[in-house]
């Protein structure tokens, strides 16, 4: 198999964690230069049908494309560590948490930094209100999260796709040198936790 990813871009990273976290070791990593428009090119999109990273083409020529899924994909090959919920109740706790955290943190703070830095500008033009608005929404959630994990470690209940999909998202703001606000101190406390595990490097 082969992932054409982007250092550059968050979303590959999810993937790349999930990786790490696995221990799957056989996956050729593809450098795709997104800057350049290497995601654009007539045979990127032939391979994949959306100018999207990541990419992950499988042996038999089959391509997938969204992390969700790539990752969907890689737990079904390798269900250990489990990162997606081990009974119907905890997959759907998990697939709860996972979609509000890239609904309402993820998505909005990847709009932030890509409509307010300005080396992305060779991307997409600029548009500071858009950028504002979305972090405020993502701040939004941040407090929501914020009081979750005073109860627990984790979003739901252990380490999983839900806390990959979060704290991706949030380092995604360093590009703009953006921090959560500092009276979140669970949310603090947690991205800690969770840049402390070895296979948070993976990507970044």
């Amino acid at each position: 198999m082969k992932l054409y990813a982007s250092h550059r871009a968050p979303n590959p990273r999810r993937v790349r964690w999930v990786m790490a976290e696995k221990g799957i070791e056989d996956v050729e990593i593809v450098e795709v230069d997104i800057m350049a428009g290497e995601h654009r090119t007539a045979d990127y999109r032939a391979r994949f049908g959306v100018p999207h990273v990541p990419g992950l083409e499988l042996d038999d020529g089959t391509s997938l494309t969204e992390s969700i899924a790539i990752c969907r994909y890689l737990e079904a090959l390798h269900p250990e560590p489990n990162l997606f919920g081990r009974d119907p109740k905890e997959q759907a706790l998990i697939e709860m948490w996972m979609r509000r955290c890239e609904i309402y943190l993820a998505n909005p703070m990847m709009l932030t930094v890509r409509f307010s830095h300005p080396a992305l500008a060779a991307l997409e033009a600029p548009q500071p209100q858009v950028a504002e608005y979305n972090r405020g929404g993502a701040e939004k959630f941040m407090k929501t999260l914020d009081r979750r994990l005073a109860e627990r470690e984790f979003i739901a209940d252990r380490f999983t796709i839900a806390d990959i999909v979060a704290v991706v998202g949030l380092d995604f703001g360093r590009l703009i040198k953006y921090r959560p606000p500092a009276e979140l101190e669970n949310l603090a406390r947690w991205m800690e936790t969770c840049h402390a595990r070895p296979a948070a490097k993976a990507g970044a």
